[in-house]
C-alpha cells in the first residue's frame, strides 16, 4: 500500500480552503490502495504530522493554535499562529505536540512515498514545496518548480502569454523595479472602463476589485486592497462606537475578506501616504495580535499614544501583503472554467468547461466555495464549435505554460467570440464540487477514482523528469497491477442508497451531507454507495438515481434541474460524448462504469437495488417520520430514529412540550397561526407582544439548520418576520427581506405557523454559552438501548444566531470542542458531565434512537449549579464534512467512517431485532 502524505494548510491567505481540502483528499483516498499521512502546514511554515482528529474540526482556528495558548485579552478573538507574536522554539514545539508531532524536511521520505499537495496560493503552488520535495526525494503530484512558479505569477503568465501569441486583456504594472509613475486618467485612456485591479501573487479572487468609474477615492481604495493596505482617518474611526470599531478590526484581521496579521501601523499627517510617512521617519509599530491593534488605534486617535498628539490618519499594512499591482483591461463576457489533465499517453485533454453564473460582479472567495452563491453550468452553453475553441486554447496553454498533470484554467468568451484566458491554478480548490471533481465526474470519475488517477499521473510525470527512476517503478508497477485487478462488475460490497436533497430550505445542506456520507463510504472496502435524489413534495416525493456527475452539480436545484431535462427527454450536450470517448482510456481503466441520465426508482426497486438506507435528507421530508415509515414497508434498514420519535422531534412545539412535561428546561414558547395573523394582524402582534417582551426568537416550527430563525427585536421586525413566512408568493419581498437584513440568496421558507420562543440569556449566570451536543445509540449485550452522549462544542455566532454557514462550511464560524464550561479542567468536566446526563435525559424521553444532535443553552451560576436549556432536537443531523458532531466523535475515538458505520451497523440490528419480535 503508497503512503500518501497529504499537504495542507500552509501559509497563505487560502488555508482554510486548502485544510478543507486536505480533509477531502482524506477521506476520499482509495482505502485499497493508499494510506493517507496527513501533514498539516501551519501559517509559519512547520511540518506536522496531525493526529487525526483534528482533521475533522471546522477551521484551523479551532485547533491551532489550542485556545488554551491564547494570550489574556479584553475580547474573544480568533486566532492563527502568527498571531501570537515571537515564540521560542520550546513553546512552539509545546503548542505542536498538542495537536501532532513537528516533522522536518529530512524526515518525510521516511514517512511517505508519494506527497499529495493540496496547498493553495504562495508556499503551495508556487515552486517552494515543490522544489523542498525535489530535493528531499519525494515524489508529488501536480507540475513541476517552473510551472508552478508561473503558475502563481499573473504578471509573468501575462508576459509569457504575450510572447507566445496568446491573447490577454491589455495591462499595467504598478510599482516595482520597473515601474514607471502613470495617473489614473493615463490608465483609462489606455485600457478603458471599467479597470480590474489585482494582488498579481494570490487565489481564489483575492485582493481584486472592479474600478467602473474614474474616481480617485475608489481607485485609491482598490490600490490598498490589492497590496493589502486599509486606511482610516480619525474622524472614520470616531463615527463607530466600541461594537462597531471591534468589528471593523475583526474583519480587517480576516485573512479572506481583510488583510490579515501581523500589520505594521503608521500614523500620518494630513494628506500624505504610507510611503511617505515612511520616507520621512515617521514610527511605525507592529502588531500581531488583533487587541494590540485595536489597542493602538484608540490610543493614536486619542493622543494618548507615545506620538506627538492624536493623529489624523493610520495606514496600516500587512507583512505578507503585495509590493505591486497588476491593472487589467475589463473583459465582458462569459466566464468559465476549465480543468485540463494529462491522458494516458501524457497529452493534454480539457475536460468539459463550466460556466460561472454568479450573483456579483465578481466571483469571490464567498462565492467561489459557498453552494449556492454561484450556479456551476456544465458544459458551458454555447455551441460546440465555441466550446471546441475553448478547449483547444486550454490545451495550448497548459502545453506552453509546461503544465503537469492537470491545472485549472480560467477565462472569459465574448459576444464576438473571443476568448481570453486568465490566472491558471496548478492547484485547483478540492472541496467536493470544486470544479477538479466536478468536470472529472463529466467523464464518469467519482472523487476516489480521480485522486487515484492523479496520484498515478503525478508519479509518471515525476519519472519522465528523471527523478529516481528506480524508486518509481517500484511505486507506478504495483499500482497498476491493483488498479487493473479492481473488478467493477463484481462489486459485493454492502449496497447503501444514500437520499439526499428534498424540497425544504435545507436541500442543499442535504445535498453537501449525502454526498460526504457517499464519499466517505465509496473510499472504503465494505460498502458501494448508490446516490439518490429525492424531490417532489409531501404528497409525492419522488426518488431517481443519480449519476455521479449529477450527484456532483453544485446544488440541490442544480440537480433537479438535470433530472428535469433527462425526463424532457434532452440530450446530453454532444461536446459531453466526444470528451467522454477521448477520456475512454482513463474512465475505462478507473472507473469501469458509463456515465448514464438520472434514472426514477420506485421504493419496490430501490429494496431490489439496495441492502440499506442512508436518510441523508434534513427538515421534511426525512426527519418527519414519512420516509421512514416506507422503508419499513420494505423491510429496509434505516439510520436515525423510528418513526413515532421522528414525527415528534420534526415538531419543535411538540418536542418542547414533551421536555417541559419531564421536568426539562426548554423556552417558554407558542404557535403562531397564519388564520390568526390573517384575521386581525393587529390583534395578533399585540398578543404576541403581551406573551413575549423583545427581543424574542421567531422561527419555523418545522425546519432546522438556523432556517429563518430571527431575533425580532421590535414591531418592524415582527411584521416582515410574518410577512415573509405567511406570504403567498415564491419569491421574497423585498421590503421585508431588507427589514430582516437578508442575506444574499438566503431562503426564507412559506409557513401556515411558527413558533415564537423567549430569548434565552445569561439570566445573571456567572458562565453561559450555546452548545450542541451529539449522540450515538447501541444495543448492549441484553439487547437493552444505550446511549453514548459526547463532549459537546461550543457554538460562536458572529451575529444574533448561528447561521447556516457558521454551522455546516468548511472555514465559517468556530466550533470550540469541547465546550469550555469552566477554566479549571477538573470543575469543567464536571459541568460537561451533568450536561451530558441532561442529553442523555432528552434522548431517552423522546426515545432518539441511531444518533441525533442537541442543541441547547448551558448556564453555569456562581455557586457552580448548572442549567441546560434544550432549543431543539435534530433526528438526521447535517453530516457535511465540516459540521461539528464529527469534532466531537473524533475525541470519542471514531474517524467519520467509523462514526457512519456504527450508524449503519445500528440500522441492522434494530431491523433485525425486530423481524425477530415479529
Amino acid at each position: 500500500m503508497i503512503r500518501i502524505g497529504i499537504f495542507f494548510g500552509g501559509t497563505s491567505r487560502e488555508r482554510e480552503i486548502s485544510f478543507a481540502g486536505g480533509r477531502t483528499v482524506f477521506d476520499n483516498l482509495d482505502k485499497g490502495l493508499f494510506q493517507p499521512v496527513p501533514v498539516f502546514v501551519d501559517s509559519l511554515g512547520h511540518f506536522i504530522l496531525l493526529d487525526w482528529q483534528y482533521l475533522y474540526k471546522g477551521t484551523i482556528r479551532d485547533f491551532f493554535p489550542p485556545p488554551a495558548a491564547y494570550p489574556p485579552s479584553r475580547h474573544p478573538w480568533q486566532l492563527y499562529l502568527e498571531n501570537l507574536g515571537e515564540l521560542t522554539d520550546e513553546a512552539l514545539n509545546d503548542l505542536i505536540s498538542q495537536v501532532g508531532r513537528r516533522v522536518e524536511a529530512s524526515e518525510l521520505p521516511r514517512l511517505m512515498d508519494f506527497a499529495f499537495l493540496a496547498l493553495h496560493g504562495p508556499g503551495g503552488e508556487d515552486g517552494a514545496i515543490q522544489g523542498l520535495l525535489e530535493w528531499v526525494g519525494v515524489p508529488y503530484s501536480g507540475s513541476g518548480i517552473l510551472p508552478s512558479a508561473l503558475g502563481i505569477d499573473k504578471i509573468a503568465q501575462k508576459r509569457l502569454m504575450q510572447a507566445a501569441g496568446l491573447p490577454t486583456p491589455k495591462f499595467r504594472v504598478l510599482f516595482g523595479p520597473d515601474y514607471k509613475p502613470v495617473t489614473l486618467s493615463e490608465l483609462v485612456n489606455e485600457l478603458g472602463l471599467p479597470l480590474v485591479v489585482k494582488a498579481p501573487r494570490q487565489g481564489s479572487s483575492l485582493g481584486i476589485s472592479i474600478l467602473r468609474e474614474e474616481d480617485h477615492e475608489l481607485f485609491g481604495a482598490a490600490l490598498e486592497r490589492a497590496l493589502f493596505r486599509r486606511t482610516v482617518s480619525k474622524q472614520e474611526w470616531n463615527q463607530l462606537n466600541s461594537t462597531e470599531q471591534l468589528n471593523w478590526v475583526r474583519q480587517l484581521a480576516d485573512i479572506r475578506e481583510g488583510i490579515g496579521m501581523p500589520v505594521k501601523a503608521l500614523g500620518l499627517p494630513i494628506g500624505s501616504g504610507f510611503y511617505e510617512g515612511y520616507l520621512q521617519g515617521s514610527p511605525y509599530y507592529v502588531h500581531a495580535h488583533p487587541e494590540s491593534l485595536l489597542t493602538f488605534l484608540n490610543a493614536s486617535f486619542s493622543g494618548e499614544s507615545d506620538t506627538d498628539g492624536p493623529a489624523e490618519s493610520i495606514s496600516i499594512e500587512s507583512l505578507t501583503g503585495e509590493t505591486q499591482v497588476l491593472v487589467e483591461q475589463f473583459v465582458a463576457g462569459r466566464e468559465f472554467s476549465c480543468i485540463v489533465i494529462e491522458d494516458e499517453n501524457g497529452q493534454p485533454l480539457a475536460l468539459p468547461p463550466t460556466e460561472i453564473v454568479k450573483g456579483s460582479e465578481v466571483f469571490d472567495y464567498r462565492a467561489k466555495y459557498l453552494p449556492g452563491l454561484a450556479r456551476k453550468v456544465t458544459p458551458i452553453d454555447l455551441p460546440e464549435a465555441d466550446i471546441e475553441r475553448i478547449r483547444q486554447q486550454a490545451q495550448t496553454m497548459f502545453s506552453t505554460f509546461g503544465f503537469e498533470v492537470y491545472a485549472r484554467l480560467d477565462g472569459f468568451i465574448q459576444d464576438d467570440g473571443t476568448i481570453f484566458l486568465n490566472d491558471p491554478n496548478t492547484t485547483s480548490g478540492m472541496l467536493p464540487a470544486s470544479f477538479f471533481f466536478h468536470q472529472a465526474a463529466e467523464i464518469g470519475l467519482n472523487p476516489s477514482q480521480f485522486l487515484t488517477y492523479i496520484i498515478r499521473t503525478s508519479l509518471a510525470a515525476r519519472l519522465r523528469a528523471g527523478m529516481k527512476p528506480g524508486t518509481l517503478l517500484g511505486l507506478l508497477n504495483p499500482l497498476d497491477i491493483a488498479v487493473h485487478s479492481k473488478s467493477f462488475d463484481q462489486d459485493e460490497r454492502i449496497r447503501v442508497a444514500v437520499i439526499m436533497g428534498g424540497y425544504s430550505s435545507e436541500r442543499h445542506i442535504s445535498v453537501e451531507s449525502g454526498r460526504n456520507i457517499y464519499e466517505k463510504l465509496s473510499s472504503s472496502t465494505k460498502y458501494r454507495p448508490i446516490p439518490v435524489f429525492l424531490t417532489g413534495s409531501s404528497e409525492d416525493f419522488r426518488l431517481y438515481e443519480l449519476p455521479i456527475n449529477v450527484m456532483l452539480k453544485d446544488n440541490a436545484d442544480d440537480i433537479r434541474e438535470k433530472i428535469e431535462q433527462a425526463e424532457a427527454g434532452h440530450a446530453a450536450h454532444p461536446i459531453l460524448a466526444r470528451i467522454r470517448q477521448q477520456a475512454s482510456g482513463i474512465t475505462s481503466t478507473y472507473a469501469g462504469q458509463a456515465i448514464a441520465a438520472p434514472r426514477r426508482l420506485g421504493f419496490a426497486e430501490l429494496a431490489e437495488r439496495a441492502d440499506e438506507v442512508f436518510i441523508a435528507l434534513h427538515g421534511r421530508p426525512g426527519e418527519d417520520g414519512a420516509l421512514q415509515q416506507q422503508l419499513e414497508k420494505l423491510g429496509l434498514p434505516y439510520n436515525g430514529s423510528g418513526v413515532a420519535s421522528s414525527s415528534v422531534t420534526i415538531n419543535k412545539y411538540e418536542t418542547n412540550r414533551r421536555l417541559r412535561e419531564a421536568g426539562l428546561h426548554v423556552a417558554a414558547h407558542r404557535l403562531a397561526l397564519r388564520l390568526e395573523y390573517e384575521a386581525d394582524p393587529e390583534a395578533f402582534y399585540q398578543s404576541l407582544e403581551a406573551e413575549f417582551p423583545y427581543p424574542f426568537i421567531a422561527k419555523p416550527s418545522d425546519d432546522g439548520c438556523s432556517s429563518a430563525v430571527k431575533k425580532i427585536k421590535n414591531r418592524a421586525e415582527l411584521a416582515a418576520f410574518c410577512e415573509l413566512i405567511f406570504r403567498s408568493q415564491e419569491d421574497l419581498l423585498a421590503g421585508p427581506a431588507g427589514v430582516l437584513h437578508l442575506g444574499f440568496k438566503e431562503e426564507f421558507p412559506r409557513k401556515d405557523v411558527f413558533l415564537v420562543e423567549t430569548l434565552i440569556g445569561p439570566d445573571g449566570a456567572a458562565h453561559f454559552l450555546e452548545i450542541t451536543g451529539g449522540l450515538l445509540t447501541r444495543y448492549d449485550q441484553h439487547g437493552q438501548l444505550e446511549v453514548e452522549v459526547f463532549e459537546a462544542s461550543e457554538a460562536l455566532a458572529t451575529g444574533e444566531v448561528l447561521s447556516l454557514e457558521e454551522k455546516f462550511l468548511a472555514g465559517e464560524g468556530q466550533n470550540i470542542t469541547p465546550a469550555r464550561y469552566a477554566p479549571d479542567p477538573e470543575e469543567r468536566q464536571r459541568i460537561s458531565e451533568e450536561v451530558k446526563r441532561t442529553l442523555r435525559r432528552v434522548a431517552e424521553v423522546l426515545d432518539i434512537q441511531g444518533y441525533a444532535r442537541i442543541d441547547a443553552f448551558v448556564r453555569v451560576r456562581q455557586a457552580g449549579a448548572v442549567e441546560v436549556l434544550i432549543i431543539e432536537v435534530n433526528s438526521l443531523p447535517g453530516m457535511t464534512p465540516a459540521t461539528c458532531i464529527f469534532h466531537q466523535t473524533a475525541l470519542a475515538g471514531y474517524t467519520p467512517y467509523q462514526f457512519i458505520d456504527q450508524i449503519l451497523e445500528f440500522g441492522k440490528q434494530r431491523q433485525a431485532k425486530a423481524l425477530a419480535i415479529e
